[in-house]
């Protein structure tokens, strides 16, 4: 008689928290969406100088900034195509 070892039985209902690319996309998606919040209801960084000079940037430029250096980190990482272990 032969016995047939059988894989680790994985939980259906969960496996979508085991999906790196979801969250992977998912914060990318939340990076993205707060640069818009910040464009719409966000205040402009304005700048004074003492001969009367003054100019102004909407603060979204700042956080689109960050926005894209935090998605080239989670797209290169968390896409990859790699397994990691």
């Amino acid at each position: 008689m032969t016995s047939v070892p059988h894989e680790p039985s994985l939980d259906v209902r969960h496996a979508w928290l085991r999906v790196r690319e979801m969250w992977a996309s998912l914060a990318i998606t939340v990076m993205w969406l707060a640069v818009l919040v910040d464009a719409i209801w966000g205040p402009d960084i304005t700048s004074n100088t003492p001969g009367g000079t003054s100019s102004s940037v909407p603060s979204a430029v700042g956080v689109a900034l960050f926005a894209t250096l935090g998605t080239w980190a989670v797209a290169k990482y968390g896409l990859d195509s790699k397994k990691r272990d």
